[in-house]
């Protein structure tokens, strides 16, 4: 039995950038730039050009520079647990502040600046056509032996709002672990492996190294995707 369609006017979107970053130093991830804008900043531009339609509410989680984030003109939310406590401290934070007024919370990380332009869509559909309560994205990635998998990208999900008794719970015991905690609930995990999908559509930055090369792949998908000129015209 299918449910009632997601509407994007749903749904908040949170843009997850409250984590301490110890891999890229200890700086402040969602501030870094690339392609000459900080990583946040491109996150909203994903967020706000969602297809066919954005979320009605997109914020920011952040932790640290909340003056600085706050220019963006979008609610920015701290965790309202200590101690950096992971990305569902964060899911969390974001429900007890969206909850009573969108029934679906959208999660995104602020280190995959390729996130696609269909996401909301996507996961919308899934939720609905599985009756689930959170749909989570899986996506191809290179293993080890040079062979490609599809893994779980459990940062980016569509949740029901109506669990974050649960979650809270969860995290009073101590737990920590995101994929552990959706797979406490029906679940639709959504491959986005399709001849049209971008491979590094879900690459996060985890070191600058890796914030440079992500730029490199869209710098040479932005030349691919490039027509040829047109020939001068023959005197």
């Amino acid at each position: 039995m299918l449910t009632e369609p997601v509407r994007a006017d749903q749904v908040c979107a949170v843009i997850l950038a409250g984590g301490r970053a110890l891999r890229m130093g200890g700086i402040d991830k969602g501030l870094q730039p690339f392609a000459g804008q900080p990583l946040v900043s491109v996150a909203l531009d994903r967020l706000r050009r969602q297809w066919p339609a954005s979320p009605g509410l997109i914020a920011i989680n952040a932790n640290r520079n909340l003056e600085t984030y706050a220019q963006y003109q979008v609610p920015v939310w701290s965790d309202t647990l200590p101690d950096f406590a992971g990305p569902l401290a964060g899911m969390l934070t974001a429900l007890a502040h969206c909850a009573e007024r969108f029934p679906y919370l959208l999660t995104v990380p602020c280190d995959s600046p390729l996130l696609p332009l269909d996401l909301l869509e996507r996961l919308s559909t899934a939720l609905q056509n599985n009756t689930a309560d959170i749909a989570m994205v899986s996506a191809p990635e290179s293993a080890p032996d040079g062979t490609t998998v599809l893994r779980r990208q459990p940062v980016f999900c569509l949740i029901r709002s109506r669990l974050a008794p649960d979650l809270a719970a969860y995290l009073a015991r101590g737990e920590r672990k995101i994929d552990t905690w959706c797979a406490r609930h029906p679940l639709a995990v959504v491959a986005f492996n399709t001849p049209g999908d971008a491979l590094p559509a879900f690459a996060n930055a985890n070191t600058l190294q890796e914030l440079l090369a992500l730029q490199n792949a869209q710098s040479t998908q932005a030349i691919q995707a490039t027509p040829n000129p047109k020939p001068p015209c023959p005197l």
